[in-house]
């Protein structure tokens, strides 16, 4: 007959186990749902800031004392789609001869669901349920010259 002691640190031991297997399998549901579904949502993303784009430029078409060529601003987005996550860099370059100034960010892909998969800020937790609202938080530092 086994102790009290030996019992409670074992009824312990199998529920870390059971903690550690619920981690494991809800990694691997995600990991799962970011290779199905990843590569889908980053380009209906692309196709989403490239129309963004596209309707910023038409709006000042032929207007070049509107954007000139400083203050500039570009954006560099690298998919990881290993570590669930895409890294987003700015590149600020002023009008006055100081340095470019460089900004990053990372979003991470969150939900549990097919339906559900979606872009989080790694760093607020802010959330973007559509292509269209991570584009407008993406590009408008871009269009306006001007970090966050």
């Amino acid at each position: 007959m086994a102790s009290d002691w030996i019992k409670r640190l074992a009824d312990d031991e199998r529920k870390r186990d059971e903690v550690r297997f619920l981690a494991a399998e809800s990694a691997s549901r995600k990991a799962d749902l970011v290779r199905v579904h990843g590569r889908r949502l980053l380009e209906e993303l692309r196709t989403t800031v490239t129309r963004d784009v596209e309707a910023f430029r038409q709006e000042f078409a032929g207007d070049q004392t509107r954007k000139p060529e400083y203050p500039a601003a570009s954006l560099n987005v690298a998919p990881r789609f290993d570590a669930a996550a895409v890294g987003c860099q700015y590149r600020f370059t002023p009008n006055n001869g100081l340095p470019p100034r460089e900004d990053r960010l990372e979003l991470v892909f969150a939900g549990e669901g097919a339906d559900s998969l979606q872009m989080k800020h790694h760093g607020t937790g802010q959330l973007f349920a559509t292509p269209d609202a991570l584009s407008e938080y993406l590009l408008s530092p871009v269009f306006t010259g001007r970090p966050r």
